[in-house]
This record gives structure tokens, sequence and C-alpha cells, in this order.
């Protein structure tokens, strides 16, 4: 796997799509599929309906020197796709741990979008994290076996406030060794 570092961020280049850092010319796309409320209602920081701004504001913290996580637009164009396939992100939780967390266009579900863009990116580790987390939201069994088919181990279940939903939702958790 090749990469190369903008913003202190990696370029990961996979078979299919970049994993690339958000530009703020991206608004338009991930604001109109973030905007969909099938997206936003399996995500925990998602709004529906999506509110003014919120994209920008979301991409402006992502380009900042002291962000706690770096976000990647799954960029599809090499292959003909579109250039936000939807976003993946790693959040550093503790020294080396990080937390893992996707969403796809609805256009790309069930062609291993996903998987790829998380195979991808842990094949990269780019936090050089020992431990990766994630956790799906129980009505979502596809995001679960994306993480299952990645090598990631269930731990437990909890729950997590959902802002499309305006609830907790209840989750599965899991973790995957790197190191």
């Amino acid at each position: 796997m090749k990469y190369e570092m903008i913003l202190k961020q990696p370029v990961i280049v996979a078979e299919r799509f970049d994993l690339r850092p958000l530009r703020v010319s991206d608004a338009g796309l991930i604001g109109l599929n973030a905007g969909d409320e099938r997206v936003a209602r399996f995500t925990r920081s998602i709004p529906h309906p999506l509110p003014p701004g919120a994209t920008e504001g979301m991409i402006a913290r992502a380009l900042s020197e002291d962000r706690a996580e770096d976000i990647w637009a799954i960029d599809g164009t090499k292959a003909g796709g579109s250039e936000v396939m939807g976003l993946i992100r790693l959040e550093r939780v503790d020294a080396g741990q990080s937390e893992i967390s996707y969403w796809v266009v609805p256009a790309y579900w069930n062609t291993g979008v996903a998987s790829a863009a998380v195979e991808a990116l842990l094949a990269a580790n780019p936090h050089s994290a020992r431990t990766i987390f994630a956790s799906v939201f129980q009505d979502n069994a596809a995001s679960a076996r994306v993480l299952t088919n990645c090598g990631f181990q269930y731990l437990g279940d909890a729950e997590a406030y959902s802002v499309a939903r305006g609830s907790k939702v209840p989750t599965w958790t899991y973790s995957k060794k790197m190191i």
C-alpha cells in the first residue's frame, strides 16, 4: 500500500479508490449524501435534516492542524466513480488507540466499498495504533459484517446517542489488535 502525506494525513491508495483528505470543494457532495436520512440515521453525529453550514464546519475541523481525528473522502474518480463515495474517519481516543467510523453513499451500498475502505485504512494504520475500536448500531447488520469481515472482534453491547434519531441507540462494539 503506498501513500503520501497531505496536512500530516496520508493519501491511501487502494485498488478501486483513494482515501484522501477532505477538500473544501467536497462540501456539495458530502452535504447531499450526508443529508440523506438513510445515511444520517446510521451515524452518531450527522443531524437530519442537515442544517446549513454543518458540512462546511465539519470540513473546516477536518482541515485543522490541531484536529483529533482524520477524515478521508472515499474518492472513486480513478475508477469512474464519484469523488465522494463516502467518508471514513479515524479518531485518536488514547495512546495507541483509535476509533474507526465510516459511511457510504447509498448508491454504493452492498458493493464492497465500505469493506475495501476499512481494509485500506487498517493496512496503512496512519495513527500507528495498537488497537482500533469501532461500534455500529444494532439495526445496521451490514456495517457489523464489514467489521467482522475485516478482522474485528466483538467486545459487547452498549448504546450511543444518534443526533439524527434524537435518541440513544443500542450498539455493538468491536476491536482489532494491530500490533
